[in-house]
């Protein structure tokens, strides 16, 4: 192909080694066909993760619930619905898609369908208003979040079988970091031009932009060599769920995995209390702006380089950001509410606190997907996410309850007891095999 030479050269240049066609634990018919995925994959999931910032529950999803004059009860289910519903079916979805020897096909359509669900997520908030633009938005992220675990569960796998091992961590942290990058770019906007709370358009033009952005990243996505794989228990889906979730019984290492990354949890449960003690001294979307700015500014700045610290040792990686993650909150709160800061500085300890936080759950995040990618080939690594998923969707659809505990105990409280659960974590992670 014309374009191979260049995908050649880019790659060489990224991995800075002279050994550039490293093919450990990929099929040989794939080696001379890694530069080419490796790029095509990283352009995907830079679309995706952009259009994830686009389309953030936290933020824009919220907003446009309160522009349609849904009840506000229904705000409550945004994220929950956005993060679990994407992983508790992957038991079942992953012993489906074991019939099919290529599941790039699978990545593909559940790429079409989340750009479908915001399509008509658009629609709904353009054409209806109430209760009924806010039961139908809802419905909508249902079936986002449903597609979202096709691809999901089908990327670990074609990474698997298209970029050998040392070089997926770098995969992840570059697609983060570009991500990051255009995030960034977005969060400087909203930062000088805060729309309205009730611009429909601005709204509903940011759900086409992001629906647009998956049927590109699915376009892409078909252009990548895949070599067939096993499909060995691609037979009835409930049992083969059954029998894959008794790995969290029998395989010790995976069990300690899927508990160490539900401590983990924190570093992504602790970022609204930073930003309702930030709300108690300064509000306004100029503040809201500073926070997109941080957090776009973590990813982009760290991906790449937990990305490459991830490929010496995944390991690591989880332990040092689980560290900075839990440590950061005492000292936060500490300098909150006893240094004495003037009022001007202590405005901005948090959008500040927000970056190391990004920091630290970027690489969070590419340690624990670069560490589960090296823990198994096949369809052993597609049943460690699925179930890995699964489990960690339930817990978050239980993490709601720990809110209570917020009535008695405010954000500071809320902050410090995540902290320590993140400790647990980064201490348990130390008893994670090397892989």
């Amino acid at each position: 192909m014309a374009l191979e030479p260049d995908f050649d050269g880019l790659y060489g240049k990224l991995m800075n080694e002279e050994d550039v066609r490293v093919c450990k634990d990929i099929p040989d018919s794939a080696c001379s066909d890694v530069p080419r995925n490796f790029f095509l994959q990283v352009t995907a999931t830079t679309l995706t993760s952009l259009g994830d910032t686009l389309i953030n529950p936290k933020t824009t999803l919220a907003w446009l619930l309160g522009a349609v004059g849904a009840p506000i009860f229904l705000v409550a289910w945004l994220v929950p619905i956005r993060e679990s519903g994407s992983m508790l079916p992957q038991l079942f979805i992953a012993a489906q898609i074991r019939h099919y020897a290529r599941r790039r096909g699978v990545w593909i359509l559940g790429s079409l369908l989340q750009a479908a669900a915001l399509a008509a997520m658009g629609l709904a908030a353009w054409l209806t208003d109430g209760a009924l633009a806010g039961g139908l938005i809802i419905a909508c992220l249902v079936i986002f979040s449903l597609a979202r675990g096709l691809s999901s569960v089908a990327s670990k796998d074609v990474i698997g079988k298209t970029v050998p091992k040392t070089r997926r961590g770098r995969l992840n942290g570059l697609a983060a970091s570009l991500s990051g990058w255009l995030a960034l770019a977005f969060g400087i906007y909203c930062l000088m031009l805060p729309p309205r709370d009730d611009d429909m358009r601005f709204y509903v033009g940011l759900l086409i932009a992001a629906a647009l952005l998956w049927i590109v990243a699915a376009w892409v996505y078909r252009l990548i060599e895949e070599a067939p794989g096993a499909t060995e228990g691609g037979r009835n889906a409930y049992r083969e769920a059954l029998s894959s979730i008794n790995l969290l019984r029998d395989d010790a290492p995976f069990r300690r995995f899927v508990i160490t990354r539900a401590l983990l949890l924190c570093s992504a449960l602790s970022a609204p209390y930073y930003v309702l003690l930030a709300q108690d001294l300064q509000s306004g979307l100029g503040m809201l702006g500073a926070f997109l700015v941080a957090n776009g500014l973590a990813n982009s700045l760290s991906a790449t380089v937990w990305g490459r610290m991830a490929d010496q040792s995944s390991k690591r990686v989880m332990i040092r950001a689980a560290f900075i993650a839990s440590l950061l909150g005492p000292v936060v709160i500490a300098i909150h509410f006893w240094a004495g800061l003037p009022e001007n500085l202590h405005a901005w300890l948090f959008p500040v606190a927000f970056f190391v936080l990004g920091v630290a759950h970027s690489g969070v995040r590419v340690g624990r997907k670069t560490y589960v990618l090296d823990m198994a080939d096949g369809n052993r690594r597609t049943d460690y996410v699925a179930v890995g998923n699964s489990v960690i969707g339930a817990i978050l659809l239980t993490t709601g309850l720990l809110g209570v505990l917020g009535i008695w105990i405010g954000a500071a409280g809320m902050l410090l007891l995540l902290s320590l659960i993140g400790l647990c974590g980064a201490f348990l992670a130390y008893s994670l095999p090397d892989v």
